[in-house]
Formats: C-alpha cells, structure tokens, sequence
C-alpha cells in the first residue's frame, strides 16, 4: 500500500467514525483497526488526533473555501444590489456540490461540523480561524450588507441558529428524502431540500 493510499484510507475512515460516534468517543486504534492499518501509521502521518482531526476538516473545507472565495470576490465587484437569498445560494451550491457523490459527502462534513458544536474542539477553532478566516470574514462582509438592519449581535445570534437549523438538516438529508417517498410519494434531492431549507433560514436572519 502506497503512502497516499495508506492516508486516504485513514482519512475516510476517521472521517465515518468521528462523524457517527463523535470526536472523544472515536479512539485512534479504532479508526486504525477499521482501516486496516497500523497506529505508527496515524503517528506518522499525522502526529497526534488533534491533527487528524483537522486534516479530516481540511480535506472538504480547503476546495469548499477556494472556491467559495472566488465566488464571493465576484459578489463584491457586482455593483448592483446583493440579496440574502442570492448570497445563501452560491454557499448552498458549492457546498452541496455538482458531483454523484459530492451531496453525501457534504451529508458527512455536517455531520462532523454537529459533532464540533456538542463536542467544542478549541484546537479545532483555531485551525479553522488560521486558515480559513479571510474566508470566512469576506462571507461575513457580505452577509452585514444583506441585512443592514440587523445590529451586529443579534446578527451573530440569528446567524448561529440558523447555522443549527442548516447542520441538523443538512445531515439528516438520507431521512428526509426517505419520509418525503414514503409520506409524500415525492422524490428529492440534496438540492431540492437546501431550496425548501433556504427560506427558513432567509426569514430567521431577516427577521421577516
């Protein structure tokens, strides 16, 4: 087995369980055992838990935030008005993903993100702040123009519930298109669910 397979393996693994089980449930011997290596390789490849951890969050946030940047740079060159509606759904677009597979693994990465909120990983926040906060302060940017109205703090507020709203639907995406067959006879996909979802959040962060 190649080095590069040897840590993808690790990686899509550590990714299942610290989703499913969460981040102090899920041992390194686990994550080893099921990939079928051994625990000199974690070590060695990444140093500590923590670190895998983060390498976990870096492999979908890196492209996600590449991206999302350049498309928020065109946002802010666009001199007509900016839309909360318009701004969510360049976010929701990329983060769902054009690709078969690319919604389940979105699917995944939220699961993870509700495990960093029940379980707080202040390693974690500051991975995250040193190497996506341009990112995230130029989204920010964005969202402050879409809502001038909104005071900063309440923003902060609004923003953090409707962010709950997004994970726990977002990560729950397999259930809910099985409830809308069975109940509805209706067929839906990741983005037909982030298009009814999209509204909700619109209204909590407007306060309409």
């Amino acid at each position: 087995m190649s080095q590069s397979d040897t840590v993808r393996r690790i990686l899509d693994t550590a990714e299942v369980l610290f989703a499913q089980k969460g981040f102090a449930e899920t041992s390194l011997r686990a994550i080893t055992g099921k990939a079928g290596v051994n625990l000199a390789a974690v070590n060695y490849h990444f140093g500590s838990k923590e670190a895998l951890i983060q390498a976990v969050f870096e492999r979908y946030l890196t492209p996600f935030c590449q991206a999302l940047s350049v498309k928020l740079r065109e946002l802010e060159l666009d001199d007509g008005p900016l839309s909360l509606e318009r701004l969510l759904t360049v976010a929701s677009r990329l983060a769902l993903g054009s690709g078969t597979e690319e919604p389940r693994r979105a699917m995944v990465f939220f699961r993870l993100a509700g495990q960093a909120y029940s379980q707080p990983q202040d390693h974690l926040r500051a991975y995250l702040r040193k190497h996506y906060g341009d990112v995230f302060n130029q989204f920010t940017t964005l969202l402050r123009r879409t809502a001038p109205d909104v005071p900063p703090v309440e923003l902060f507020w609004r923003v953090h519930f409707s962010l709950g709203a997004v994970i726990f639907t977002l990560s729950g995406m397999e259930s809910l298109q099985t409830i809308s067959k069975k109940d509805f006879n209706r067929s839906v996909s990741a983005s037909d669910i982030a298009q009814h979802l999209l509204p909700f959040v619109v209204g909590g962060i407007k306060g309409n």
